[in-house]
């Protein structure tokens, strides 16, 4: 029998009405607003109906270091939802939106896979509900008034070569990394420099998923940094007037997005910042919703936990006050074989001496996890070429921080392959948990960047370049010192060397430059090559997607 690709096998599911998955939550009719039969979005009238209750039990899906043999981790989290469910719970998730760049690039969506996704996986992976296009919309408004203000008298008083602000486009195009604007003459505007941005990577991609509501989101938005003027002061939104308008193209964009599984477990799925940039995580509001309307929910944060999960624990869990009660942490036998220094073509054969080198990387985000206070569950990504003896083999030596490694199918199985999983994670959020955040927001911003590049990354020290040093500066003589820190850092390893798999230790970690995001309410330390702005690959995934005169779309996966 011909294997089913994810889309097939989602094209196959048939789904049920929207209205049927919000009853499952206790969502009434007029608490939505539909877009079609099977996505709607949340209305924000529901929250003062739902803020009193007690909140569910929150579990943070993360992951090892990525590898090129995939771990799974929103499969995970949508199998691990569907599985509680199979178990008799009430229960929701919350995962970010794919950004039409990774789709159409390399990376492909972020709809999960096999018998655990989302769905309608086309409509989530392409368009969706149209918060991108919106996130979109208002950046580029903010810096098309941004130029007309210097166009018209510049009566802010704007150093041109000052400007902190680039556009957005949501595509992988690298041709609009660095371009040059206002040609042609007086009447189209100021020349300068300029460039763009994947919308994921933007400022307000992050604000709208930290916003608690329309004045927060308007109150955010005021302060975004956009220029500085001749004579050293920051220009913000506000100054520009410009945050009215900008909320107003949100307004519908800050709502939660309503879809379901497979199975037809509610889902939400809002927002969607870079995690290697931004704090890679989907909404507060999403988040806050499930939380009060279910017994039991799941969140991802993007890449591994020193990425992702830091920042979800570190950041969106402050700024919300939200106490995660337990982590699961995903992996895989061939990614630990990857980290043990298999290529990808040896994965398929047992190699205790590889999976042996390759385990501190997963031991290192159990300990990280570990040092948050909360309970630890892993989950073993199921494929044919696992062995019982290398299972046992992860299962003896995470016995030993007293960690229970549960190995998972669901990406063939669904749900159904998930129950020992969802057990363990019932059983590890009834455990007490003593959660704290890593760092005190009071801390230099240099001592709270050296704390989380020696205690997460596992880095000996932190080096700052003179670059670095003088960004750090500028943001102690803003008032700013307090904001927390979202590192800027590869997904690829835990150090800044994207070439170091496995468990580095003793390396130093180089600061080269800080950014300062103020609407967000964060500090974005740069390390290594971050690219904001990806491109397309020699052949992108966009070649094989196609779609018939019945608006059947294939190659999606």
């Amino acid at each position: 029998m011909a294997h089913l690709t994810d889309i097939e096998i989602a094209q196959q599911t048939k789904m049920e009405p929207i209205t049927e998955i919000a009853k499952k939550l206790g969502i009434a009719e007029k608490d939505l607003e539909l877009y079609g039969p099977y996505k709607a979005k949340v209305t924000l009238d529901l929250w003062d109906e739902i803020k009193d209750r007690p909140d569910g039990k929150l579990i943070l899906v993360t992951a090892i270091t990525p590898t090129p043999a995939g771990e799974g981790k929103t499969t995970t989290s949508v199998g691990l939802a569907q599985a509680l469910s199979h178990i008799g719970k009430k229960v929701t998730l919350a995962l970010r939106e794919p950004s039409l760049g990774p789709v159409f690039g390399v990376k492909g969506g972020a709809a999960g896979g096999g018998y655990s996704q989302v769905v309608p996986m086309e409509d989530i992976n392409i368009h969706f509900t149209g918060d991108f296009h919106a996130i979109t919309s208002a950046h580029n408004l903010l810096a098309a008034m941004l130029d007309n203000s210097l166009q018209q008298g510049n009566p802010l008083n704007i150093d041109p070569r000052q400007i902190a602000f680039k556009r957005v486009l949501d595509m992988n195009d690298r041709a609009l990394r660095n371009i040059v604007i206002g040609l042609g003459g007086k009447p189209n505007g100021v020349p300068r420099e300029d460039g763009f941005d994947i919308t994921v990577a933007s400022e307000i991609m992050a604000i709208l998923c930290l916003s608690k509501d329309i004045d927060d989101l308007k109150a955010r938005l005021s302060e975004i940094i956009v220029a500085f003027t001749y004579d050293g002061q920051p220009v913000r939104a506000k100054d520009l007037e410009a945050q009215g308008a900008m909320a107003m193209l949100l307004k519908d964009a800050i709502k939660p997005n309503l879809v379901q599984t497979i199975e037809h477990v509610p889902a939400f799925i809002h927002g969607g910042p870079f995690a290697n940039i931004a704090h890679g995580c989907n909404s507060i509001m999403a988040t806050k919703y499930g939380l009060k309307l279910a017994d039991y929910f799941i969140t991802e944060a993007g890449f591994a936990a020193d990425l992702g999960a830091e920042k979800f624990l570190d950041i969106k869990c402050r700024l919300a006050g939200l106490k995660p009660s337990a982590v699961v942490i995903v992996a895989t036998i061939r990614a630990l074989k990857m980290h043990g220094g298999l290529a990808k073509n040896e994965l398929s054969e047992p190699n205790l001496k590889a999976l042996e080198a390759g385990i501190p990387n997963l031991e290192k985000h159990v300990e990280n996890m570990l040092s948050y206070g909360l309970p630890v569950v892993v989950a073993l990504n199921a494929f044919p070429t696992d062995t019982d003896e290398e299972l046992k083999f992860i299962q003896e030596k995470l016995a030993k921080i007293g960690v229970p490694v549960v190995q998972s199918d669901i990406w063939a199985k669904g749900g159904a392959g998930g129950v020992e999983m969802a057990n363990a994670v019932v059983e590890a959020c009834a455990k007490p948990n003593n959660f704290h955040y890593l760092y005190d927001a009071k801390m230099s911003p240099e001592e709270k960047i050296t704390t989380i590049a020696t205690k997460i990354y596992g880095a000996k020290d932190v080096v700052f370049t003179d670059k670095a040093k003088k960004d750090l500066k500028l943001i102690h003589d803003l008032g700013k010192d307090d904001l927390l820190i979202c590192m800027a850092k590869t997904q690829a390893s835990l150090s800044d060397d994207a070439a170091k798999i496995g468990r580095p230790e003793g390396f130093t970690l180089t600061v080269r430059e800080v950014r300062l995001s103020a609407g967000a309410g964060f500090i974005i330390p740069i390390t290594g090559a971050i690219m904001t702005m990806p491109g397309l690959p020699k052949r992108p995934a966009a070649c094989n997607i196609d779609v018939d005169n019945k608006g059947r779309v294939s190659g999606l996966f």
